[in-house]
């Protein structure tokens, strides 16, 4: 019996999503990681909305386990699902354009999301709107190679999951 869910399609989707993230492991620039790829990535790949979010949500689990958690996870594992349905509104119409933009989009909300918890009681910043603008002004660096990140692993994943399925027909979706 054939599992309806777990199709050659989906596992390929999960095991390059799970490839992936392993490069959070080597050495990198800050903020050069495949985080919002892998989520965006599940949200345009993985058709069970429910599988989308708990995939890349569990690589990532996994990653930190060898990295370590920090007090900021919470809005990094947010900034993970806001990228999945970003990818879901990909998903409604598929093509290079779309997955940039994309992209760019998770990394914006990424870096807003991510520092704003960083500023959040944070005795480094006073807390008022010039603590917030210092808090997002002292990121812009981490925000330049999030997006050349992002936009890396993205191109890598889609890419090589465009050109996989022109070779397996097998793994191409179903009409």
């Amino acid at each position: 019996m054939t599992s309806k869910v777990f199709t050659p399609r989906l596992n390929v989707v999960i095991a390059a999503i799970f490839l992936t993230a392993l490069a959070r492991l080597i050495p990198h620039w800050p903020n050069f990681t495949p985080v919002a790829a892998v989520a965006l990535f599940g949200g345009v790949y993985i058709s069970k909305r429910w599988l989308a979010f708990v995939i890349p949500v569990i690589a990532m689990v996994l990653g930190d386990l060898f990295i370590g958690f920090h007090p900021y996870i919470l809005a990094v594992y947010g900034s993970l699902l806001l990228t999945v349905c970003i990818g879901f509104l990909v998903r409604l119409k598929p093509g290079v354009f779309s997955v940039i933009g994309g992209s760019l989009l998770s990394s914006l909300l990424f870096f807003l999301i991510t520092n704003f918890s960083m500023w959040m009681g944070n005795p480094n910043f006073t807390q008022d709107f010039a603590g917030l603008v210092q808090c997002y002004t002292v990121a812009i660096p981490f925000f330049n190679n999030g997006i050349l990140g992002d936009l890396f692993y993205n191109g890598v994943l889609f890419g090589s999951f465009y050109l996989v399925q022109s070779y397996i027909p097998v793994l191409q979706k179903s009409r």
